[in-house]
């Protein structure tokens, strides 16, 4: 009878010190939040993309946003974790090399209070979908062999060394008290500035400026944005990476401001042009959540409706700039949505985060800095660092895939289709 009360209490002790280590219900929602980014790309971002696209290239945009998930994974297990989060160097600019292969992460390793293989998993999937959206900028163009080169070396040059610099401990913007929550800087101005890069290097499409490109299947876009808006609930609210108020709070925000962003856009539209567009206001609805991402975790609910408000407009009217003035086929409207909005969202969060702003009140700036204009300078240092960066770093890749692939398609290929062309597939046979 001792025997087996002492085996009870050794549990029951043992249980508990593990508890203390780990905590279940933080654990269990980043497994939930991990979950949902994925879904963001798989299948969100490439039913979102695919029904923008003309019918003849429907399965290179789903094959990319595939293939790019499967790169991106494989590229983050063998180096990108290592390079974005590995502290053991003190670089501020680039992550050192223990963690290569996932090297030292086992099943009792933590981050935090979660394991961080789960760690690691969660940010592998923000690591896929920030090379998926940068095929919007070169959509039904460009050669396959192409966009999976250019995604592997963008991944460890671009993307892991500015992820390094914003949310590793020891990165020059985390240090100096860069606001991000969830990626700004890291996902949409990164990926947005990349779109823009490519979108002039590989030149426009052959009929864009000459004939109306239209979407082939709206109802297929409007699923997928669908999906983005659910997904995005991971994207935010899993950067809490725990399951507590900061994590709800991000995402009632997120909500808000994709709320009001559609509502924004569309009601733009419906006044300059006299009707609402579906096309419109997923498109507001996404510039919302992109503009939110970087200040979700640091604002209160009547931020996100200015942050929306706002985030519809700029981006609608950056949209224009881009192709109507600039005449630049960023294909599915990276740069405006993503890049702009990243752009606008971090910049505003150094406003909005501020405690001393009433109504708008929300989690207080960064340690060691007391004003919205030290705040501010912060986030404008962050902005044009990383998009100086990323468009130095895209334009050097690009030449090099160049060199090695060559990238845009001849004309007969992008007059027949991506799809017959490159895959030897038809997305439909009617």
């Amino acid at each position: 009878m001792n025997k087996f009360l002492t085996f009870i209490f050794l549990s029951i002790f043992s249980m508990s010190a593990f508890a203390d280590e780990i905590n279940g219900a933080n654990t269990a929602w980043i497994l939930t939040a991990t979950a949902l980014v994925l879904f963001m790309t798989l299948p969100g971002l490439a039913l979102f993309y695919g029904g923008l696209v003309r019918s003849k290239n429907i399965l290179s945009i789903l094959m990319q946003c595939f293939a790019i998930a499967g790169i991106a994974s494989i590229v983050w297990v063998v180096v990108g974790y290592s390079i974005a989060f590995d502290t053991s160097n003190g670089n501020p600019y680039f992550g050192g090399f223990s963690n290569v292969l996932f090297a030292n992460i086992g099943e009792d390793t933590l981050s935090g209070d979660i394991p961080e293989s789960l760690f690691a998993l969660f940010q592998m999937t923000f690591a896929i979908i920030t090379p998926a959206l940068i095929i919007g900028g070169f959509a039904e163009r460009t050669k396959f062999s192409a966009v999976l080169l250019f995604s592997t070396l963008w991944m460890i040059l671009v993307y892991a060394p500015v992820t390094h610099w914003v949310w590793s401990s020891e990165g020059w913007l985390f240090k100096m008290g860069l606001l991000d929550f969830a990626g700004g800087t890291v996902v949409h101005i990164t990926a947005g500035v990349a779109a823009l890069v490519a979108a002039i290097m590989i030149g426009p499409r052959r009929d864009f400026g000459k004939s109306a490109v239209k979407p082939h299947n709206l109802t297929m876009t409007v699923t997928g944005a669908g999906m983005l808006w659910v997904g995005w609930f991971g994207f935010n609210g899993g950067s809490a990476l725990a399951a507590d108020g900061n994590a709800s709070m991000a995402m009632l925000v997120t909500h808000i401001s994709a709320a009001v962003g559609a509502m924004t856009w569309m009601l733009i539209e419906w006044i300059k042009y006299g009707k609402p567009t579906a096309l419109g206001t997923v498109t507001g609805m996404v510039a919302g959540l992109g503009t939110i991402t970087p200040a979700s975790g640091f604002v209160g609910p009547a931020g996100a409706l200015v942050i929306g408000f706002l985030a519809g407009i700029v981006c609608f009217n950056a949209t224009l700039l881009i192709k109507q003035k600039f005449k630049i086929d960023d294909s599915l409207d990276v740069f405006p949505v993503h890049g702009v909005g990243g752009i606008l969202g971090t910049l505003l969060a150094g406003i909005f985060a501020s405690t001393q702003l009433g109504v708008f009140s929300g989690q207080g700036f960064a340690d060691g800095i007391s004003s919205i204009s030290e705040q501010l300078t912060v986030q404008a240092i962050g902005v044009g660092a990383t998009f100086l960066y990323t468009l130095i770093a895209t334009v050097i890749i690009f030449i090099i895939v160049r060199m090695i692939t060559g990238i845009r398609c001849d004309g007969d290929t992008e007059t027949q289709g991506l799809d017959i062309v490159e895959h030897e597939e038809r997305g439909y046979t009617l």
